[in-house]
């Protein structure tokens, strides 16, 4: 066996369907990249048409076998259009990385019943019920991925955590109850948790130079994440190498949570 095929045999997604929400931006784009590049067929899923057509054509250049979504996950008939959408588009997924989130930061005093439902709609409901909608045929056919996109905020209140840090301790559990559910039939279930990674969704916070600078100091490695930062491990988790990984939160933040 040549290093290519040892190598391919670990880590290779070719002949797999792999689906990304809020595949048009920041770690979710990256993973999407990263997914189509590894060989994966890959659906985008985000709101906006012409973002998704942007980031779509710039794989197809590469040679990249790539389909898009149009959909809105803040409502249950958005989420179930969207996977109604990723089936016509590419048939039924092997591969479903739910990256798609909302972060309203309003200090939890302040918190209203509108601001709930939405934050826990896009960041818990959708993985919640895109796992209950493809993971059966997953099982079915004995392979599946789960790869939800956490926070720091699961595990540490910072930057009034308020709702988004509930949604994602919430995340990590529904991974840890698809992993029992499923993963005996070849479905595994995992989060990736992120440190504090330079994206849109946190383009509030970037623009105080002072606070960048002190969150990369929480580092051990002595700087923000970016979204590359996450391709290698989503492809780990996506691929055959991490059969017997399920259940589990890998934090990909740069020493952030040890120091």
């Amino acid at each position: 066996m040549t290093t290519h095929d040892y190598l391919a045999s670990l880590f290779s997604l070719t002949g797999r369907t792999a689906v990304v929400t809020g595949g048009s931006s920041g770690i979710g784009r990256a993973i999407a990249e990263a997914l189509a590049q590894a060989g994966a067929r890959t659906v985008l899923v985000a709101r906006g048409a012409d973002r998704l057509e942007s980031v779509a054509a710039g794989l197809r250049e590469k040679g990249c076998d790539v389909a898009t979504v149009v959909a809105d996950l803040s409502t249950r008939a958005g989420i179930h259009a969207a996977a109604d959408g990723v089936v016509a588009a590419a048939g039924e997924p092997d591969i479903v990385v739910n990256s798609a989130g909302i972060n309203l930061r309003p200090h939890l005093g302040d918190v209203d019943e509108a601001t709930w439902d939405l934050t826990l709609t896009v960041n818990l409901e959708a993985p919640f019920l895109l796992g209950q909608r493809f993971a059966p045929g997953m099982a079915s056919r004995g392979y599946g991925r789960l790869i939800h996109i956490s926070s720091q905020q699961a595990h540490r209140s910072f930057v009034d955590s308020g709702v988004y840090g509930v949604s994602k301790g919430g995340l990590e559990s529904l991974a840890r109850s698809q992993s029992e559910a499923w993963s005996a039939r070849g479905v595994t279930a995992n989060t990736l948790v992120p440190g504090f990674v330079l994206t849109p969704l946190n383009q509030r916070l970037q623009d105080d130079a002072d606070t960048i600078a002190a969150l990369a100091a929480r580092t051990t490695v002595g700087r923000n994440g970016v979204p590359e930062d996450f391709a290698g491990a989503a492809v780990f988790l996506a691929g055959p190498a991490s059969g017997y990984v399920t259940g589990h939160s890998l934090f990909v933040d740069g020493g952030f949570s040890v120091h």
